[in-house]
């Protein structure tokens, strides 16, 4: 019986895509002929495999017309944002570019008598399951190194964007990088499982929900896979007393609100010194308050629709109990008519404290909490106060000061003056229930390949 899955799409719940399943023994097979056609293409030059992923990065570039509207259908962005070939871009870039020093040999001693040395080698097959949310962006973090690093790669997408990883495999292909070295399936959770339990994959890289990654490491238990998780999120930012107001409320507002705020490290909870808190309140509604609801591809729109139903439906149940216990909406519904089903209208709140599941569970919705803070010890409390350890973002002019307070932060980033961005040049990581492990980076390549040592002695 072949199975399937079905990608809705959140601009007028029709489906957009449908695709058959891997069965398991299928899909082990694939698998088989990853593994096997992997030795060959580690074998190949590292200045080769990094030129046939910067040929298919490219290529995704050439797409990006029809990629964008893609977009939109599949997980709601509008169109006027022009898709993520940019990041997409750099990050792949910039991985290509540090690879040669990231996965240089360690020399230890190179002597008359000795060579020692530790070599990175490739894991083998690493499965890279992505996300919805930023579909070619979070995918590439891993695929592009992995692939440089010679592993190969079967990457699993999520069925909300069911044709992401055909347009990465059209790309790599396109170039010559071999079928088998890179490939997109379509599998269901049950085997995905089966697949990691029996031990198929060297490497597992994980972006997605806590839930999730407690089946995936539930799956590898006993088999000493290893995995890197990128998981849930509810990211602070603080604005101290010698911020940049306007700077602040931009950055941290669009933080919170843009893709529908359905980002890893959009900014879920702001806290805000008491002599600045009214005057940045006021500028986040009117911002805010601004934004245009509405069909993702008309260029006039904002902000879009939800990815699903059952995520808007989420935030809804987040913002009526908070405002049921005390809470403020700040934005008018009278602004956004057509706030209903996955359009969901971007809310503002008050008067909100960590009893509320709004401020302490993931939203990844248009919805942000302000509270007021006396100081910086109360501030680093309510940051640590969370599951969750992604990004946190603080506003200050006092660059040593927004150090001491990072230090303190229980976090994977510290940004000043900054907030949801990935530098690839940083490694991507959190900590709690935000997962483990790091990607980008020289950092991402040690992730993606393991140490092997080597003790020669000169005869």
């Amino acid at each position: 019986m072949t199975n399937t899955v079905n990608c809705i799409s959140p601009i007028d719940g029709s489906v957009f895509a449908t695709r058959d399943t891997l069965d398991l023994a299928t899909a082990t097979e694939a698998v088989a002929a990853a593994k096997a056609a992997q030795v060959a293409w580690a074998a190949r030059p590292l200045d080769e495999r990094i030129a046939l992923v910067r040929a298919g990065v490219a290529a995704i570039g050439d797409m990006n017309d029809e990629i964008v509207p893609e977009i939109a259908h599949q997980m709601g962005r509008p169109v006027r944002y022009g898709g993520e070939f940019g990041g997409f871009n750099e990050r792949a870039s910039h991985m290509a570019d540090i690879a040669a020093e990231a996965l240089a040999p360690i020399i230890v001693e190179d002597s008359a008598n000795f060579d020692r040395k530790i070599k990175r080698v490739p894991h083998g097959v690493v499965l890279v399951v992505a996300p919805w949310n930023y579909p070619y962006m979070t995918a590439i973090n891993a695929v592009a190194p992995a692939l440089i690093a010679g592993n190969a790669v079967v990457l699993k997408h999520a069925s909300q964007t069911l044709l992401v990883g055909e347009r990465l495999a059209k790309a790599f292909h396109s170039v010559g990088i071999p079928a088998d070295v890179f490939q997109n399936m379509f599998l269901g959770h049950d085997t995905t499982s089966e697949l990691i339990a029996n031990g198929a994959f060297s490497f597992v890289n994980f972006t997605g929900s806590v839930g999730g990654g407690k089946a995936m490491e539930r799956a590898a238990a006993g088999t000493f896979t290893g995995i890197g998780l990128e998981l849930g999120g509810k990211d602070p930012g603080y604005v101290m007393e010698d911020a940049d107001l306007d700077a602040a409320v931009d950055t941290l507002i669009d933080g919170a609100m843009f893709n529908s705020g359905q980002c890893c490290c959009g900014i879920e909870r702001i806290y805000v010194v008491d002599s600045l808190y009214d005057a940045f309140v006021e500028k986040a509604v009117a911002i805010v308050s601004a934004y245009k609801l509405g069909n993702p591809l008309d260029p006039e729109t904002t902000l879009g629709p939800m990815a699903h139903l059952r995520f808007a439906e989420e935030v809804r149940m987040q913002t009526a109990e908070a405002i049921k216990a005390g809470a403020k909406a700040l934005i008018d519904p009278k602004l956004f008519p057509n706030d209903g089903g996955a359009y969901l209208m971007p809310q503002i709140l008050v008067d909100v404290d960590h009893s509320m599941r709004v401020m302490r569970d993931e939203s990844f919705g248009p919805v942000v909490g302000i509270m007021r803070v006396k100081d910086d010890e109360e501030a680093i409390t309510l940051m640590n106060d969370s599951e969750f350890g992604l990004t946190a973002s603080l506003w200050t002019r006092d660059y040593e000061r927004a150090e001491r307070i990072g230090d303190q932060l229980e976090t994977g980033t510290v940004f000043t003056n900054r907030a949801d961005y990935l530098d690839p040049a940083l490694c991507w990581t959190g900590c709690k229930n935000t997962g483990r492990g790091g990607g980008l980076s020289a950092i991402g390549y040690h992730n993606l390949t393991r140490p092997k040592s080597y003790h020669i002695k000169k005869a």
